[in-house]
C-alpha cells in the first residue's frame, strides 16, 4: 500500500520549476566523479567558487504585472546546480529559508550529498520540518548509503526521499525505508560515465514495493547492462528507455 501523503499529491511535470540561489560545487564523494554540471567532461568544469546567483529572489520575485514569477502550486527543484547545504553558502541560506516559508503554496524539492550539515544549516522555526519541503538525500552506493541515511533519518524532517543517482553498485535500502516517501533511481551519463545495471535497479524496486513507497526509474545512464550486456545509450534517449521498462511505481507522483 503507497503512502497517503504519497498518493495525495499528484504533480504534472509540466509544473516543475527550477530555482538556483547560488551555483558551484566540487566533489564531496564518489557519486560526484563524473557530475554532469562540474565533472570534467561537463561544460561547467572548473567552476568550484559558489556564487549567488541573479535568480536568488526567485521565488518571491514578481512580474512587471505583480505576479509571482513562479506561480502557485508548483514543484520547485531547488540548488540543483549545487547543494543547498555548502558550507560556502552558510551566509545566504537563512534568507532563503525565509523566501521559502513566505511560499507555502509552492513544494521545494532539496536534494543533498551533504546530510550531515543538516542540523547546522536550519531556521529557527524549523521544529519538524515545513510542510512544503521536501528533503532528499542521495547515495550512490552501499557505503555511502550506511553512512547517511542513518542520519538522515535521525533529522527532524516531514517528508524525505532518497536518490540513488548515479547508481553504482547493488545497495540495500531496506533498513532505512522507514520514513522515507520515496526513491528516485539513475545511471550515470557522460562519456566516461560507469554502467548501471537493471538487476540493481529491479532489485531497489522490490525493497520499495515491499516499503509500501513509490519508486522512479529516472533515467539508465549512458551504459546500462541487461542480462550481461552493455547497451550504449544516447543522452537524449536514457529517459525515454529507463520508462519503456515500465517498472515506476508512482500512484501520479514524480519529485523531480
Amino acid at each position: 500500500m503507497l503512502s497517503p501523503s504519497a498518493s495525495g499529491r499528484r504533480k504534472r511535470r509540466g509544473e516543475d520549476m527550477n530555482w538556483e540561489p547560488w551555483s558551484g560545487c566540487y566533489k564531496v564523494s564518489d557519486g560526484c566523479t563524473y557530475c554532469y554540471f562540474y565533472g570534467p567532461y561537463s561544460k561547467r568544469f572548473g567552476q568550484n567558487t559558489v556564487r549567488k546567483t541573479e535568480d536568488f529572489d526567485k521565488p518571491v520575485a514578481k512580474t512587471a504585472k505583480g505576479a509571482p514569477k513562479i506561480p502557485g502550486g508548483r514543484i520547485v527543484a531547488t540548488c540543483f546546480a549545487s547543494d543547498f547545504f555548502i558550507p560556502e553558502a552558510d551566509e545566504w541560506r537563512a534568507d532563503a529559508w525565509t523566501m521559502i516559508a513566505q511560499r507555502p503554496d509552492l513544494e521545494f524539492l532539496i536534494l543533498t550529498k551533504r546530510i550531515d550539515r543538516f542540523p547546522m544549516s536550519l531556521p529557527p522555526d524549523w521544529k519538524d520540518g515545513y510542510d512544503n519541503v521536501n528533503i532528499g538525500c542521495t547515495v550512490e552506493n552501499q557505503s555511502v548509503a550506511d553512512r547517511r541515511l542513518p542520519l538522515f533519518l535521525s533529522y527532524p524532517i516531514k517528508r524525505r526521499f532518497v536518490a540513488c543517482a548515479p547508481l553504482l553498485e547493488r545497495i540495500d535500502l531496506s533498513p532505512y525505508l522507514g520514513g522515507i516517501e520515496h526513491v528516485t533511481v539513475e545511471g550515470e551519463t557522460g562519456r566516461e560515465a560507469r554502467v548501471c545495471d537493471r538487476d540493481w535497479v529491479l532489485d531497489i524496486r522490490e525493497q520499495c514495493m515491499r516499503a509500501g513507497i513509490t519508486f522512479w526509474f529516472k533515467n539508465t545512464g549512458s551504459f546500462f547492462r541487461r542480462d550481461g550486456d552493455i547497451q550504449k545509450v544516447n543522452p537524449f534517449k536514457q529517459s525515454a528507455a529507463a520508462k519503456e521498462m515500465g517498472i515506476d511505481i508512482l500512484d501520479g507522483k514524480k519529485l523531480f
